[in-house]
């Protein structure tokens, strides 16, 4: 027998399939595989976002005054005084500081967020596919006539 067209292959995966036979006509259906691609989305981690409390001591100089009593003893050139001794006398100065006081507020210095987005980027699926052709051998000598030959038809 010889393959009249060059015909490819004598694989033996491909099958040919008669599905109506007249006396003088036949007709056979030629299948091929297609892909069937699908996604699904799938849990691949998490973050999760908290903060921590850390402390830190700081050291703060504050300017503060406080009031000092100067006693000053001078000698004075002798004069006589129409006050007579005995009768007490009190001088009173309130002396006052300042004191620091320390309190604490709470201010916002920043925030953080989180939020997804998505990304979208291209992946190479390669699977091998199988399709039906038709060969046709030629035995003796007969004579055939190629007509209407489409893509995936007679080969």
């Amino acid at each position: 027998m010889n393959d009249l067209f060059g015909f490819l292959g004598d694989d033996e995966d491909e099958r040919i399939e008669a599905v109506e036979r007249t006396e003088d006509n036949a007709t056979m259906h030629l299948r091929e595989e297609e892909l069937d691609v699908s996604k699904h989305r799938v849990q691949t981690g998490e973050v999760t976002l908290h903060k921590d409390i850390v402390e830190e001591t700081q050291t703060v100089d504050v300017p503060v005054t406080h009031e000092e009593v100067v006693v000053e003893r001078r000698a004075v050139s002798a004069a006589p005084s129409d006050e007579p001794i005995g009768e007490e006398e009190t001088i009173r100065i309130p002396v006052s500081e300042e004191r620091v006081d320390v309190g604490k507020h709470t201010i916002v210095t920043g925030e953080v967020s989180l939020h997804k987005r998505a990304v979208e980027e291209t992946h190479h699926v390669t699977e091998t596919v199988r399709k039906e052709r038709a060969h046709v051998d030629v035995d003796g000598d007969a004579n055939v006539v190629r007509d209407g030959v489409t893509d995936g038809g007679l080969v």
